[in-house]
């Protein structure tokens, strides 16, 4: 085999980053800005970059996400491997990548990290550059974004729904401390792509015993307000 048949891969890792606002599912996403030919193309991605020669994935991933959205401590969960020769195949990818990076770009493979958190964590990053941003799932759906992201998020989107299934508590990631059962049922129907029965899902709710009802209601809402709840480990 001659050595121009021996490559290497770049390794990176990419983020998908879940928050709910109490009626839609968000993602993090990067806005960033491309200088191309002079003029400036604004384009999105996941918080996501090559990792370090001597870093382990995890590391990794925790340093980017850090770095690119100022969000500490989350707990990121590794999902799925892209490694087809087609996500580098658009060349303004590539080539903010490689000013990015300094680096000559080849064939990535990347690692995709799921988390969920709860949306009130502030998103704290400065650049002239990029900028860290959350958006609707569903509009991130019809958006094209860089490399194969759209892809990664769908499966994250799915990677989430299987680990819902069989733990059920990781809904609450999701929820604000004090929540109503609407809130609830709207975060399930979403991640789940379903349409619950009112009245069913508040008989399958009374079934679980970690969904405890406060002596508290509802404040500054323009409807009638309803019981709060909280998540009891």
């Amino acid at each position: 085999m001659s050595n121009e048949n021996i490559f290497y891969p770049h390794v990176s890792v990419d983020c998908v980053v879940f928050g709910f606002d109490g009626e839609k599912l968000k993602v993090i996403l990067i806005e960033r800005t491309i200088n191309e030919q002079n003029e400036l193309y604004n384009d999105k991605k996941l918080p996501g970059s090559l990792i370090f020669s001597e870093e382990d994935l995890d590391v990794s991933a925790n340093r980017v996400l850090t770095e690119l959205t100022g969000l500490k401590n989350i707990y990121l969960s590794q999902f799925r491997t892209f490694g087809s020769p087609d996500r580098t195949k658009n060349p303004r990818d590539v080539l903010w990548l490689e000013n990015t990076t300094k680096l000559k770009i080849g064939r990535i493979i990347t690692t995709g990290y799921v988390a969920m958190v709860k949306i009130d964590r502030k998103l704290q990053f400065n650049s002239d550059t990029t900028t860290a941003k959350w958006h609707d799932v569903a509009e991130v759906a019809k958006m094209s974004l860089a490399f194969d992201h759209n892809e990664i998020i769908q499966w994250g989107l799915k990677h989430i729904r299987n680990q819902v299934e069989i733990q059920p508590h990781l809904l609450f990631e999701l929820l604000p401390t004090k929540f109503t059962i609407s809130q609830l049922r709207t975060l399930y129907d979403v991640i789940n792509q379903v349409k619950s029965d009112v009245r069913n899902f508040q008989k399958k709710v009374a079934q679980m015993p970690y969904v405890v009802a406060l002596d508290e209601l509802e404040k500054g809402v323009p409807h009638r307000a309803a019981r709060l709840y909280r998540y009891k480990k």
